[in-house]
Formats: C-alpha cells, sequence, structure tokens
C-alpha cells in the first residue's frame, strides 16, 4: 500500500463577505505582510492601519459587492473548482487541500488538518504562475513558519514558478482563441504591479534595469518577476501569431509612481489617443478571475479607454477551471 501525500494549493485570498468589516479585516491582514508593503516595520503599521486601511476599507467593500456572484468570491469559488478537479484527475493517492494567504480557509488551519494525516510528503503549488515576493514568497513563507513548529516534519516539496509550463500557457492560449484577435487594434497582456524596488531585491549586482529582463530569461533575472512576465507573454504571443509591435506587457494595481512600468491605465489612455477603438487583455498573473480581472480591468479599464476615446476593452477570461489548467497542476505536482 502506498503512503497517501498531501498536496497544498494556495491563492492570494479574498473578504469573507463583501461586508465593511470583513474587507477591513482582509485589507489589514494582507497589507501588514511585510513582503506585500516591505517598508520598515513602524512605518508600515501607520502607514497601514491609521493611513490605507480606514480610508479604504468603505470604499473596496463597494466593490467587492460588484463583483460577488451567487457563488460568492469568485477567487474562491474557481479555486475550490480547481482544487475539485485536481483531487479527480491525481486519484485516491492524493489528497488535495486549498488555503488561502489571506483570510479563510487560512494556511495555519488547513495545515493542521494536514498535520493529523500525517502524510509522508506534502507538495505545495502557490497558484502565482510567476514568481514574486509578495505572492509566493508570502505564501511559501507562512507555510514553513507553520510547519517549523511541528514535531514530525514530513518531507516538503515546494512549487516556486512555472510561467513556461506548456499546459499553463497552452490554457491563455485556448482563452485567447475565443476571440477574433485580428479584430482588435491592440493586444494587452496587464499583469499585476509591484514595487520596482522589490524587483531590484532578487539580484546581487544591482538594479532590476539592465538585466534585459524584456528580452531573455537568464540565470541572473530567472526568478525577477518581471523577466518572468514578459517570457509568459512572449510565449503566448508566439502561439496565437501576435507580432510584437500590436501587443504591450504592462503592470496594474499601482499605489504609487514607484513601481514597475509601464502602468496598464496609462497605456490604456495612450492607445485611447492614439485611436484604437478596440483592445484586447490578457491578465495571466491570475490564474481565477477576481477583483483585479473583472472589475478593474472589465470595468474600469473599460470606462478609461471610453473616456480616452476608446470603444471596447475586452477581458480574456482567466484559466479558472480550464482543462489545461488542471492539467497543468496536475503534471506539477506528479514531477515533485
Amino acid at each position: 500500500m502506498k503512503d497517501k501525500i498531501g498536496v497544498l494549493l494556495i491563492n492570494l485570498g479574498t473578504p469573507d463577505s463583501p461586508s465593511v468589516g470583513h474587507v477591513r479585516s482582509y485589507l489589514s491582514q494582507f497589507l501588514n505582510d511585510p513582503r506585500v508593503i516591505d517598508i520598515p516595520w513602524l512605518l508600515r503599521k501607520l502607514l497601514v492601519n491609521v493611513v490605507i486601511v480606514p480610508f479604504r476599507a468603505s470604499k473596496s467593500a463597494k466593490v467587492y459587492k460588484k463583483l460577488w456572484t451567487a457563488d460568492g468570491s469568485p477567487l474562491l469559488y474557481y479555486s475550490e473548482r480547481a482544487k475539485e478537479l485536481l483531487q479527480q484527475q491525481l486519484g485516491s493517492q492524493y489528497d488535495v487541500y486549498l488555503a488561502m494567504r489571506y483570510k479563510n480557509p487560512s494556511i495555519p488551519d488547513v495545515l493542521e488538518t494536514m498535520r493529523k494525516k500525517n502524510y509522508s510528503k506534502i507538495i505545495v503549488l502557490p497558484m502565482f504562475p510567476q514568481y514574486a515576493s509578495a505572492s509566493t514568497g508570502s505564501a511559501l513563507e507562512e507555510v514553513m513558519r507553520v510547519v517549523q513548529k511541528w514535531w514530525v516534519i514530513p518531507e516538503l516539496r515546494l512549487i516556486s514558478q512555472y510561467y513556461d509550463h506548456a499546459d499553463y500557457i497552452n490554457g491563455f492560449v485556448e482563452r485567447g482563441k475565443q476571440h477574433r484577435i485580428d479584430d482588435y487594434d491592440h493586444v494587452l497582456f496587464s499583469y499585476h504591479g509591484l514595487p520596482q524596488r522589490q524587483l531590484d531585491k532578487v539580484y546581487n549586482d544591482g538594479p532590476c534595469d539592465g538585466h534585459n529582463c524584456e528580452h531573455e530569461v537568464t540565470e541572473e533575472n530567472k526568478f525577477c518577476y518581471k523577466a518572468a512576465c514578459y517570457a509568459t507573454t512572449r510565449l503566448i504571443a508566439e502561439r496565437l501569431g501576435i507580432p510584437s509591435s500590436k501587443y504591450t506587457v504592462c503592470f496594474q494595481s499601482r499605489l504609487d509612481e514607484g513601481w514597475v512600468k509601464p502602468y496598464s491605465d496609462e497605456v490604456i489612455k495612450e492607445c485611447g489617443k492614439k485611436g484604437m477603438k478596440k483592445l484586447l487583455v490578457f491578465s495571466p498573473a491570475f490564474t481565477a478571475d477576481c477583483l483585479e480581472t473583472i472589475i478593474e480591468i472589465g470595468e474600469e479599464y473599460q470606462e478609461l479607454f471610453h473616456e480616452h476615446g476608446g470603444e471596447k476593452v475586452q477581458l480574456v477570461e482567466s484559466l479558472n477551471d480550464h482543462p489545461s489548467w488542471i492539467q497543468c497542476m496536475k503534471s506539477l505536482v506528479l514531477q515533485n
């Protein structure tokens, strides 16, 4: 009889409901993470707990109410669907669990359930294809924080990134084929933004700029989020036959001007000013549709584009429960 293996999927997280109280609690946990806002402790506490959360919770709650469906949070719904489908694909030798880095189901609670199962091996798979300290790094750190306190620590396999996995790329290619790409004036590949300083911390020999991250992946930049995003884009664009002149890589959701450029909202404005009427937007950093895709791209960028002369911003659906995404996760588990 073979030992069972535990598989832990981790996504970013979502408020328990769109109420102001639940959104406030979610934002507080999320933004107080030192890997998310990587500034000195006291400054972060003041910025998050005195400035950002008190003034942003009510506004964010209104946005989450627009996002919420009869099934609740789309991110949680599709993450649970992916977990169920992966369990079906892996079979009885594996037990698949889902945790959220922030809020519920929490990493400590889910890991406690797994600890009691006495698995000989646990495979941890964050649902973030491109490594970033603020996403994958934070999730893996939290797992290690919990597991290091166990008396018995099983074999652990931690998966850091897989942006170039053939099945992951194929999933977005198949999503793209649902649209007539030639009907669009331009294609955007919009990734979640990060402070530039977080990219710089990847390197021992200076800042990110100068490592040619827009054009190649090397030993030096292989864990640079920017390099991974550009590489992801090249792989998807090549499969879909989109020439480099017809697409732009950009970064959304910035908090200030010190984030990695170009900014998605500024690119949207420029496209409108240039007379473009239809844009197709991929967001390959997200494997489940969420506030950043459905609302930020699908609604806010649509309004912004229209204000600057454009007509239609078409969001390409995320992987969600696409068979290629399930196959990607299955392959990653079996490889580990």
